[in-house]
């Protein structure tokens, strides 16, 4: 397999476009609700499954660079959940198993849920309290003509988007330098 240049030029336009457009029709509503719920929160928990999951643990690690107390569902020091927590979690789907079950739990804990999906009907999005819907494609709606892109990825590039214009914004709002997130960055690498 050889790729050309042109290729490969062609196709980062594709994928800037794609994300460009698509994170330009995420509801600010929604991600302005979602920021009231983290700043609000004793703590923040989060779940998400395969790639979105990955972005979740992402934004933990920029919430807690900010000095939210934050914890990843299924870690082995992760506590239970509990009432005036929030759980951020996230599935294109809204019909990740393991994701809508931590949800639920959350619920029955009485916690607050935060939901981005791309699936506004989904059983993940009726469960939450504030959700932000992606409008991507699902991972496997092949050929819906939402996105070129393999699988999912549209919907994980917008979320990681997402994610870190509410770090953005909650960094904003606690006007505090760069230098003092910079002391909890992790320094066991």
């Amino acid at each position: 397999m050889e790729v050309d240049r042109a290729a490969v030029s062609g196709n980062l336009s594709l994928v800037l476009g794609e994300i460009t457009d698509t994170a330009a029709a995420i509801s600010e509503e929604q991600l302005a609700a979602v920021s009231l719920l983290l700043e609000r929160a004793d703590r923040v928990f989060v779940a998400g499954a395969g790639r979105s999951g990955l972005v979740l643990r992402m934004a933990a690690m920029r919430l807690m660079h900010l000095g939210l107390q934050v914890h990843v569902a299924g870690d082995a020091t992760t506590p239970a959940i509990r009432e005036g927590d929030l759980l951020l979690v996230a599935s294109g789907s809204g019909t990740t198993s393991g994701v809508v079950k931590a949800a639920e739990t959350a619920a029955r804990a009485q916690a607050l849920i935060a939901a981005f999906t791309a699936n506004p009907g989904s059983p993940l999005a009726a469960v939450a309290d504030a959700v932000v819907v992606v409008p991507a494609q699902q991972k496997t709606h092949h050929g819906s003509g939402v996105s070129r892109q393999y699988s999912g990825s549209l919907f994980e590039q917008a979320l990681f988007v997402a994610t870190e214009a509410l770090f953005q914004s909650l960094w904003d709002a606690v006007d505090v330098p760069a230098e003092q997130l910079w002391l909890r960055h992790a320094n066991l690498e």
